[in-house]
């Protein structure tokens, strides 16, 4: 039985409400934090007047968060895509390449979101909050840049301890996480110039792919 494109497609009025449950909940987690927000806060903050408006839209706050997560994760593989074909055009990869190419797309998100932006301090919520953390993670792994990105890891030693291998992937991830929520948090409050903003999330790109590369060297050498 064939589905009519009616049924199928959401209409521009439902996708617009989606759009502004999505922001709104995306915003009220950032700043609050996910105890202190409730589904029908999102739904006032999203000017819907009907209560059960998240419920209708997305079922559950889980369903509505991992909405937003695979929203900004798909933006970012915009930019990683060409990125991940370069690379696997020039052949061997340095891990100087590879770890630019996880980093700079999240950073070029966060310039293309603009000041304020609140995606930083809500992925911040998502990786400390037990029922999310494994999602937020996956969201951004199971994307095919990334997923073509690491066939081109140039180093597996660590696969030798798989400890190791999965430490060193938390160490990653919390410090490229927390970092970006902190300038974003920064830039949204005043506490850095919001005029320059787009060089300091570069500035920090560039400190990160460092900071990385020593870190990963590290423990790669004492495997």
């Amino acid at each position: 039985m064939k589905v009519s494109a009616a049924v199928a497609s959401p209409s521009p009025r439902s996708t617009r409400a989606r759009d502004k449950l999505m922001h709104a909940a995306e915003r009220l987690y950032a700043e609050h934090g996910f105890a202190n927000v409730s589904i029908r806060m999102v739904g006032e903050a999203a000017g819907q007047r009907n209560k059960s408006a998240v419920q209708y839209h997305f079922s559950t706050r889980d369903e509505l968060i991992q909405a937003i997560l695979a929203r900004h994760a798909a933006a970012m593989d915009t930019h990683r895509i060409p990125m991940v074909a370069a690379l696997e055009a020039a052949g061997e990869v340095s891990l100087q390449e590879w770890i630019t190419c996880v980093i700079e797309p999240t950073i070029e998100h966060h310039i293309e979101l603009g000041t304020p932006s609140w995606y930083g301090r809500f992925l911040a919520q998502t990786v400390v909050e037990p029922s999310l953390r494994e999602y937020s993670v996956q969201a951004h792994l199971r994307t095919p840049s990334f997923r073509r990105l690491e066939k081109l890891r140039p180093s597996r030693r660590h696969e030798r301890d798989p400890e190791v291998g999965a430490r060193s992937a938390a160490m990653i991830r919390l410090l490229v996480v927390h970092m970006c929520a902190e300038l974003e948090g920064d830039l949204a409050e005043g506490r850095a110039d919001p005029a320059g903003a787009e060089q300091s999330w570069r500035r920090l790109g560039a400190h990160l792919i460092t900071a990385i590369c020593g870190l990963s060297t590290a423990l790669l050498e004492n495997a």
